[in-house]
């Protein structure tokens, strides 16, 4: 089974780093930890581009495109470390809100995810659609029909939470909650694949301008070392994260054993490289003022977010092992 993408799929991803390299820079990202309003202007770029049309069918006026093509495009938006509910609306909602595909294909409709078994939602003040986990259901609701507390804090300054208060009476059931947190988790170790690449970058890029004793600091193994071992890490990683992808893509019926070994493989990955990164770039590393932290706060929030490491490691453990208490 090959899982490598297709030169159409290595360069939309090229053309996608490449314009968010021009129009999302670092120095907006942190303008919106600063409290800058979202001028949407990133999510026209995003739907310029194809992302929340990819999945959404032909007829819908779509791409029909499936899993593999989405993958690595969000990736990108990772390594940018482009907030907003870009895996909610381009990887979660075209496979569960069928009518509403021409709306999602336009750019024309957001969508955030909360799963039951987590307070706080992300980004439902800017969704037009919510996809709420309840039990073993998932329900969609309009923003209308859901009451928002005030803006919760997050370690992640672009990223707003909010404790919702809903019912199912008022929305619609559009699917099973597994499906909604596969998806989240598999959308979720796709941008923290970028995530790791975007933060190994900046420390390999500090650690050759960076001088002690007359040679740069990245020349010395114990800088070396720690770095490889991350960049391994992440190696490994994202062929994981490519699988769940394709199992996706092809409905494979372990898609979401799949996806919890994607997250876990993922955000283990992000949290040493954000911790490697962090100790390359020594005392600046530590300053706000670092591009660095906008990043690793990122990878730290999102590794949390539907199901930290050590939860999707035990899912796999119970698909893998009986662990059901035998009955007395």
């Amino acid at each position: 089974m090959r899982f490598a993408l297709s030169d159409e799929q290595v360069q939309a991803a090229a053309s996608l780093r490449g314009l968010l390299a021009r129009e999302f820079p670092a120095t907006r990202l942190r303008s919106r930890w600063e409290g800058a309003p979202d001028d949407g202007a990133v999510w026209r770029h995003l739907t310029a581009m194809g992302l929340p049309a990819m999945l959404v069918p032909d007829a819908d006026g779509g791409l029909g495109g499936d899993e593999l093509d989405l993958v690595s495009l969000l990736e990108e938006c990772g390594r940018a470390g482009v907030p907003g509910p870009v895996v909610e609306t381009c990887a979660v909602a075209p496979r569960l809100l069928a009518s509403r595909g021409g709306a999602l294909a336009a750019g024309e409709l957001q969508v955030a995810c909360g799963d039951g078994e987590a307070p706080l939602v992300a980004d439902a003040d800017v969704a037009e659609c919510l996809v709420l986990c309840l039990g073993d259901d998932a329900f969609a609701l309009d923003r209308a029909a859901v009451t928002l507390s005030e803006r919760q804090p997050s370690v992640d300054g672009a990223r707003s939470l909010f404790e919702v208060r809903w019912s199912p009476a008022d929305g619609e059931r559009v699917g099973d909650a597994a499906g909604v947190r596969a998806r989240m988790s598999a959308g979720l170790a796709a941008a923290l694949v970028g995530l790791s690449r975007r933060m190994l970058d900046l420390a390999a890029e500090y650690v050759q301008v960076r001088r002690q004793f007359g040679v740069p600091v990245g020349s010395f193994q114990a800088v070396k070392h720690p770095l490889a071992t991350a960049l391994v890490r992440l190696s490994v990683a994202r062929p994981v994260v490519l699988r769940a992808a394709y199992s996706l893509a092809r409905r494979d019926p372990a898609a979401a054993l799949h996806a919890s070994m994607a997250k876990a493989f993922a955000a283990e990955s992000a949290l040493l490289s954000a911790r490697v990164a962090l100790q390359a770039h020594g005392a600046i590393g530590y300053s706000f003022e670092h591009d660095l932290h906008l990043f690793m706060k990122r990878a730290w929030a999102l590794s949390a977010a539907f199901g930290g490491p050590l939860e999707h490691r035990e899912r796999v453990a119970s698909h893998l092992f009986d662990l059901t208490p035998e009955t007395p």
